[in-house]
């Protein structure tokens, strides 16, 4: 439950968006804005009569197509008369009740009595009229209206109700009922979400048809019109039923009717192998993107979907820890376990996800000798605890719980070590202070090192160092990470380092490790690798082009779309890889940020009529956002619109006010429209909100030049140098203020120091015989 209600992914993966390139300056002249990196709707009928390619009816081309795919599926009902104790099983589990219609038996507790409640500025109620269940709240057109629930997601721990809308849309309302308590409550706690956000109920953030549906149902088709921005979302089978994870069964079923009691073999059947069902699991159990909304059981994960791995931003922690919503199979995959061969149903029964033993005997079926090369271990003299108690509980200490949706607590299965130590350095939190709520994270480290000495030390410290330190733009983590592309064991963890010296891409030593991993065994190493490689063909490395180009036919979709991306200013769409690149852009523009991407995608490709389009729609369906108001200026700004690239960047800066990004460009802007006092308004105020910006120092000191305040000119351009010393751009602008002041010796000297950075530097060069002569 609840992928709905996830955060907006970070941009850069699983396929970056468009890295922003700050623009550069040159001296005396502010450049123009920099080149980018990369309501209630109305009736179906109103829209298709509107356009200008006259009548427009999509549902009978995705009716074709699901007819034929359906026509395989024979639905769960089939399965009990042969199938008894497994049906019985399902029955009781999440995967039955993941979606189902609004009854009276499971629901009437949510509605009776009826009751009212406040959450942040917004009254609602819950009660039943006429028979019929209704929930009145905040919603289109920032009206209070009364909305009827079709539908619910769950029943324990909680139950999302959803509401029927236009255009095929379904929402999925945030008022949320605990059974348990008999209570509602906001799914989005003390936030105070409002009509028109992109988080809110009835935007796109909780639409059942993207965020939800494709794991709470069977063989889900989710159908979306681009030209009516229509959903006709077909499934074969609501609620995650039998042939979810089994596939298709119908051939299976009529086999049988007819051979039942023949002592044949059923060519029917599919047997999955242990690798092919935890790729099914992890279809829904896991943070990803969907590149085809095609996925069937049996099929390679990554022909379907690109994971989301621990990188730069804080969706994990360094150590692989769950922090946001991301579900259990990244962690799992970057486990010991699960390099160890252990698979879900290892531990889960089939049918009923349970458990298949209670607390400890589970651990113990292979860390008492059960399991080859397992560790052996005591858990009282391991844990230091009662093994009655919850600290003895092995999975408190290796699968700490968080609490996600105010209500459902979750156990991490990446099996991480709890260490203290990463707490007190990176702030990573661990299992002992997550128990002992009343202790600091001395009192742990003092126990831990009493406890474990020297074993505390151990390779799982090391990488979460470096990988923290990378977050921290710490130059130092570089080698570590090419270290650890290059050695570490787990591939998983490889693909994680490759993923991370993306921020290094600048380096040939980097770049030559990127191109090596390409080769990789591993499909998640080489999908990293040529995301992380995206900057270096940007800037024009032909090494990285050349090797990426092979990866255009690698056997595994996401290598190919990744690869496709780096490539995407000169890729054949008409090549295999091409496509796959514009069904994945394709089948997620339904939502802003796949909106966005694909603006850039065209705008790289030189077509920046279409890219705007693209760019303005992801605004549109997302106002609040200020990166992607950022984005539209930037190509409002290329289509020579420049009073509307302000507009925009000015909104950005209200909606961010904490981001120096924002009133940098705005200065650019400006400077392009011959406003110098603007100019130096925003250049200021990006300064002191980031201190440490160079091009904003930069900028600001070739703009005080121009406004002939040199000595605030050279003040700014030595705060620049201080922050990026290895930049020649820097001192040779010093110099050549120097030179206009007739500071003949520190203008050499500036421009000595730009040619120390870049030796042959053709300005620093030039001034240098000038000032001499």
């Amino acid at each position: 439950m609840g992928k709905q209600n996830q955060k907006s992914p970070p941009q850069k993966k699983p396929f970056p968006l468009p890295v922003i390139i700050v623009a550069t300056a040159i001296v005396i002249a502010l450049v123009a804005l920099l080149r980018p990196s990369a309501d209630r709707l109305e009736k179906k009928t109103e829209t298709a009569s509107a356009s200008k390619e006259g009548p427009h009816n999509p549902q009978a081309g995705f009716e074709e197509v699901d007819e034929e795919i359906f026509k395989g599926y024979a639905g769960s009902e089939t399965c009990k008369e042969c199938h008894k104790d497994a049906y019985d099983h399902w029955l009781q589990s999440n995967h039955f009740h993941a979606e189902r219609p609004v009854s009276k038996d499971l629901d009437s507790d949510a509605f009776h009595p009826e009751r009212s409640f406040k959450f942040g500025t917004q009254e609602s109620s819950a009660g039943e009229t006429n028979g019929t269940f209704h929930v009145t709240t905040k919603g289109f057109d920032n009206k209070v209206e009364a909305y009827q629930p079709t539908r619910a997601i769950g029943v324990e721990p909680l139950r999302q109700y959803l509401v029927e809308t236009e255009r095929g849309r379904v929402q999925t309302l945030e008022l949320t009922f605990d059974p348990l308590n008999k209570e509602w409550f906001n799914v989005y706690g003390h936030e105070d979400r409002q009509p028109g956000e992109w988080g809110h109920w009835t935007g796109r953030g909780m639409t059942w048809n993207n965020m939800c549906a494709g794991c709470h149902n069977t063989r889900l088709r989710k159908n979306y019109d681009e030209k009516t921005d229509t959903y006709f979302t077909a499934m074969a089978e609501m609620s995650v039923g039998c042939e979810s994870c089994h596939g298709p069964s119908k051939d299976h079923v009529d086999w049988q009717y007819q051979y039942k009691d023949s002592k044949q073999k059923d060519p029917t059947l599919k047997r999955l192998t242990r690798d092919q069902t935890i790729d099914t699991c992890g279809t829904c159990h896991s943070r990803r993107t969907e590149l085809t909304g095609n996925f069937e059981p049996g099929d390679t994960y990554q022909n379907h979907f690109n994971l989301f791995l621990p990188n730069e931003s804080e969706v994990y922690f360094a150590d692989g820890q769950v922090n946001e919503e991301d579900y259990v199979f990244t962690s799992f995959l970057s486990s010991k376990m699960h390099a160890a061969g252990v698979r879900c149903m290892d531990c889960h029964q089939s049918h009923s996800t349970k458990l298949i033993l209670p607390g400890n005997l589970l651990c113990m079926r292979c860390h008492s000798g059960g399991f080859p090369n397992s560790p052996v271990i005591d858990p009282a003299a391991h844990s230091h605890h009662d093994v009655n108690g919850p600290g003895g509980q092995c999975v408190n200490c290796h699968m700490p719980h968080t609490t996600y949706m105010q209500k459902h607590p979750r156990r991490d299965h990446g099996f991480t070590i709890p260490d203290p130590l990463l707490t007190k350095e990176f702030n990573i939190p661990n299992a002992c202070n997550r128990c002992h709520q009343d202790k600091d994270v001395d009192w742990a480290l003092t126990a831990t090192k009493e406890w474990y000495g020297d074993r505390m030390e151990r390779d799982t410290r090391v990488r979460a160092r470096w990988i923290a330190k990378a977050r921290q733009g710490d130059p130092a983590a570089r080698p570590h990470l090419l270290h650890m592309l290059e050695n570490e064991k787990m591939d998983f963890w490889k693909a994680v380092a490759a993923g991370i010296l993306d921020v290094f891409a600048y380096d040939d030593e980097v770049i030559a490790a990127l191109i090596r991993a390409l080769e990789h065994e591993s499909h998640f190493v080489r999908t990293q690798a040529a995301s992380s490689l995206d900057p270096a063909v940007s800037s024009g490395h032909p090494g990285a082009r050349s090797a990426l180009e092979k990866l255009l036919e690698d056997d595994i979709r996401s290598v190919r779309v990744n690869a496709a991306w780096a490539l995407r200013r000169s890729v054949k769409l008409d090549s295999q890889a091409g496509k796959d690149l514009l069904a994945y852009l394709n089948f997620n523009g339904d939502q802003p940020a796949g909106a966005m991407q694909q603006g850039a995608f065209y705008l790289d490709r030189g077509e920046v009529q279409k890219a705007l389009t693209y760019y303005a729609k992801s605004v549109e369906w997302d106002p609040n956002s200020p990166p992607m108001r950022h984005e539209l200026a930037v190509v409002l700004s290329m289509a020579g619109r420049t009073q509307e690239a302000v507009a925009q960047l000015e909104q950005a800066a209200q909606l961010d006010p904490n981001e120096a990004e924002y009133p940098y460009k705005l200065a650019l802007a400006w400077n392009e429209l011959g406003d110098t006092g603007k100019t130096l308004q925003y250049l200021e105020q990006a300064t002191r909100i980031n201190q440490q910006h160079p091009r904003a120092w930069y900028n600001l000191g070739i703009a005080r030049s121009a406004a002939g305040d040199m000595r605030g000119a050279i003040d700014a351009l030595v705060r620049a140098e201080g922050i990026q010393p290895e930049n020649p751009e820097f001192p040779y602008a010093r110099a050549t203020i120097h030179a206009q002041m007739r500071q003949i010796p520190e203008a050499i000297q500036a421009a000595q120091q730009a040619l120390s950075i870049a030796p042959g530097h053709p300005g620093a060069n030039a001034l240098i015989n000038q000032l001499r002569r």
